[in-house]
C-alpha cells in the first residue's frame, strides 16, 4: 500500500426530500490499499458509492470528488467507468439466463464491424475468470451457479472494463464461511496487483480480517478513519464510532425464568418437496416453552427455513407427516393464515421479497398482515391504522421522516424492523425468527436483541433460525442443531460451543 491518495472526497452533501443522506462527509483513500466503510443502516454509506459511481450525478450533491488529483464530475456511471471506476451492488445485476460471457460484456459488447464477436468475447470472459479464480465453463447459464459464485462474475465483469479503484456494496451478505474466504483472497490479490477497494460492510469481524484503513460514518457524517496497520482498528472502537456509545455486550442479558409449559411441540415431523422430488427433514422433534428463546443452527441448506415454512401453514406446499401440538391443540395448519389464527407468526429471512411490499408505504405494510383488527363491514379504519402503525414507529424505533415512507427507501435495518412490525400487530405468542438480524449492523441488531429479550419477558415464545453461531450463543436458551434435514442434537445453552455445534452440523 502506498501514501498516494488515489481518492479523495470533499465536503460531500446530499439530500432527499425530508431527509439530508450525506452531511459534508470527507474522506480519502490511498492507491493500492483495502478501504472498509462502516456504519449503521442508513448511515449514508451507500448513498455516498452512488456519488462516486455518477448514479446520483454531478448537480444533485454539493462537494468535489478528486479522482488521481484530478477534479471530477461524473454525470453518470459510464463516466465513473471510463475513469477506472467500478461499483458491485449487494444486489448483484446479472441476468439469470444469459451465459456467463454474455453477462460479463453486458454493456461493454466486444464487435466485428457491425457484428458481435462471440468467438473473442469468449475469449476475453475465459481470462476474466481467469483473473478471479473461477473455474467454470464461460457459456454455463448465470442461474446454475452458487451466489458466491455470481459475486466473482460481477467482479469479473468489472474487471473487463480496467477497473482500477473497485466498490463492493456488502459483498459477503449472501455467502458462506468458504466464499468469504475465497472472496477476501481475491480481494488480496487485486490489491497486489494495483487494484484500490472499497468496501461497505457491517460485519466488523470481516473487517478486521481484510481492512488496511475503516472510514466511521454516523448520520450522514464522517466520523473518523483508522489506520489497521497502527492497531486503530477493534470491534469495540468501531462499535463506538457507530452508535455514539459504548456497547459493552452487544447480545443484552436476560434475568427473567422461563416457565416450564410447552406451547409447541413437534414430533416425528417429515418434510418432502415433490418439486425437486427430495426429502427436506426427516423424523425431527423438538418443543419450545414459554417464555424461551430456542436457536436453530446449522449449515445453509440444512432445511431449517423449510422447517419453520412447514409449521406456518406450508405456503411452499410440501408434503407434511408427524405431529404438530401448539398452545395444547394437535393439528397441521395448512395456511399460513390458521397458523397466525393459533398464535404463530413467521418473519421471513427475505424480508425484501418475502416479508415487505417495498413500493408500499411504511404505514401499510405494518398493517398488512392483520388488517381484520382494523376493519368494520369490510372497510379500513384509516386513522386507527395511521395510530398503529405510528405506535410501532414508535416502539420500534422506526428511523423514517413519516410512516408514509415507501419501505424500498429505508435502510436494512429499519425494513426489518417494520417486518418485525407487521407480524408483531398479528399478536402472536410464538414468533418464528429466520435469520432476525441478517444484513444489518451492529446498532439495529442490538435494538432487536432488545426487543426479543422484551417480547420472552412478556411471555412469548421465539424459535431463532440463524446463521451466526455467535448470535445463537449470544441468544438462545437452548439450541438445536439441524445437519440434512435431521435435528442431529439439542444443547442446552450451558454446554453449547461454536465447536460442538460445528461438530453436530457437519454430522451427515
Amino acid at each position: 500500500m502506498s501514501d498516494n491518495v488515489i481518492l479523495e472526497m470533499r465536503n460531500i452533501t446530499k439530500e432527499f426530500p425530508g431527509v439530508k443522506a450525506l452531511d459534508n462527509i470527507s474522506f480519502a483513500v490511498k492507491q493500492g490499499e483495502i478501504h472498509c466503510l462502516v456504519g449503521e443502516n442508513g448511515a449514508g454509506k451507500s448513498t455516498l458509492m452512488k456519488v462516486l459511481s455518477g448514479v446520483y450525478p454531478h448537480g444533485t450533491y454539493s462537494g468535489e470528488i478528486y479522482l488521481n488529483g484530478e477534479l471530477q464530475r461524473f454525470n453518470g456511471i459510464r463516466d465513473s467507468e471510463h475513469a477506472g471506476i467500478g461499483i458491485i451492488y449487494q444486489e448483484l445485476a446479472l441476468i439469470p439466463e444469459l451465459t456467463v460471457y454474455e453477462n460479463i460484456f453486458l454493456g461493454n459488447e466486444i464487435r466485428k464491424g457491425m457484428r458481435m464477436d462471440w468467438n473473442e468475447t469468449i475469449r476475453r470472459a475465459s481470462e476474466m475468470l481467469a483473473k478471479v479464480k473461477l473455474d467454470v465453463n464461460p457459456a454455463a447459464k448465470v442461474i446454475e451457479l452458487s451466489v458466491g459464485r455470481q459475486q466473482l462474475i460481477e467482479i469479473a465483469k468489472a474487471l473487463s472494463k480496467d477497473v482500477r479503484l473497485l466498490i463492493l456494496d456488502e459483498p459477503t451478505s449472501a455467502l458462506n464461511e468458504d466464499d468469504v474466504d475465497n472472496l477476501f483472497d481475491l480481494m488480496r490479490d487485486l490489491r497486489s496487483n494495483g487494484v484500490t477497494l472499497i468496501m461497505i460492510t457491517h460485519k466488523l469481524r470481516e473487517i478486521m480480517r481484510i481492512a488496511d484503513s475503516v472510514t466511521v460514518i454516523r448520520d450522514g457524517k464522517s466520523i473518523v478513519t483508522l489506520d489497521a496497520a497502527k492497531g486503530e482498528v477493534s470491534e469495540q472502537v468501531m462499535i463506538k464510532h457507530m452508535v455514539g456509545r459504548e456497547i459493552d455486550n452487544i447480545y443484552p442479558s436476560r434475568t427473567h425464568k422461563r416457565s416450564e409449559e410447552v406451547v409447541l411441540e413437534v414430533h416425528d415431523w417429515n418434510v418432502f418437496d415433490p418439486v425437486i422430488d427430495r426429502k427436506l427433514l426427516k423424523n425431527s422433534s423438538f418443543n419450545i416453552k414459554r417464555g424461551e428463546i430456542v436457536g436453530f443452527a446449522g449449515l445453509m441448506g440444512s432445511g431449517r427455513t423449510e422447517l419453520a415454512l412447514s409449521i406456518f401453514g406450508n405456503p411452499a406446499h410440501y408434503k407434511v407427516d408427524g405431529e404438530l401440538t401448539v398452545n395444547g391443540q394437535q393439528g397441521h395448519f395448512h395456511h399460513p393464515q390458521e397458523a397466525m389464527n393459533a398464535g404463530v407468526a413467521y418473519v421471513s429471512e427475505d424480508r425484501k421479497r418475502n416479508g415487505l411490499i417495498l413500493i408500499q408505504d411504511v404505514r401499510e405494510n405494518t398493517t398488512l398482515a392483520n388488517l381484520r383488527a382494523l376493519a368494520s363491514r369490510g372497510v379500513i379504519d384509516s386513522n386507527r391504522e395511521i395510530q398503529v402503525a405510528n405506535e410501532y414507529k414508535t416502539s420500534l424505533n422506526i428511523k423514517t421522516p413519516t410512516i408514509q415512507q415507501k419501505v424500498g427507501n429505508l435502510s436494512g435495518g429499519n425494513q426489518q424492523k417494520v417486518s418485525l412490525a407487521k407480524w408483531l400487530f398479528v399478536q402472536p405468542n410464538i414468533l418464528i425468527l429466520d435469520e432476525p438480524t441478517r444484513g444489518i449492523d451492529v446498532g439495529a441488531k442490538f435494538e432487536i436483541y432488545t426487543l426479543m429479550n422484551r417480547l420472552v419477558e412478556q411471555g412469548m415464545s421465539i424459535l431463532m433460525i440463524s446463521s451466526e453461531l455467535p448470535e445463537v450463543l449470544g441468544m438462545s436458551d437452548r439450541v438445536y442443531v439441524v445437519s440434512a434435514g435431521e435435528i442431529t442434537g439439542e444443547l442446552p445453552i450451558a454446554e453449547a460451543t461454536q465447536e460442538r455445534i460445528m461438530q453436530l452440523a457437519t454430522m451427515n
